[in-house]
C-alpha cells in the first residue's frame, strides 16, 4: 500500500518542490533588493555630507528609498507557503 501511495502523491511532491523553489527564488530576489535599496541609501547620505546634493534632494530621494525599503519587507513578510501534507516545516 506504501508504493501506491508514493506514486499517488508523486505528481502533487512534485510539483509542491516548483513552488517551494519558486518562493526561494522570490525571496532570494527580495533580499538582492533590500540590500541594493540600502545602499543606495547609504550612498545618498555620503553624498548629503559631502554636499554633492541639497537638503529638499535628499529628502525626496529619501522618502522614494524609504518607501521601497518598506514595500519590500511587506512583500518579505507575506504569506508563507503551507506545508505539504505529511511534511513538517
Amino acid at each position: 500500500m506504501l508504493i501506491i501511495d508514493d506514486l499517488i502523491a508523486a505528481p502533487f511532491k512534485g510539483v509542491w518542490w516548483v513552488f517551494k523553489k519558486i518562493h526561494q527564488a522570490t525571496m532570494d530576489e527580495l533580499e538582492s533588493r533590500q540590500r541594493q535599496t540600502r545602499s543606495e541609501l547609504s550612498e545618498l547620505y555620503m553624498q548629503l555630507e559631502t554636499g554633492r546634493i541639497t537638503e529638499a534632494e535628499f529628502d525626496a530621494r529619501e522618502k522614494e528609498l524609504l518607501d521601497r525599503l518598506d514595500e519590500i519587507k511587506k512583500m518579505r513578510e507575506g504569506p508563507s507557503p503551507p506545508a505539504p501534507p505529511g511534511e513538517e516545516r
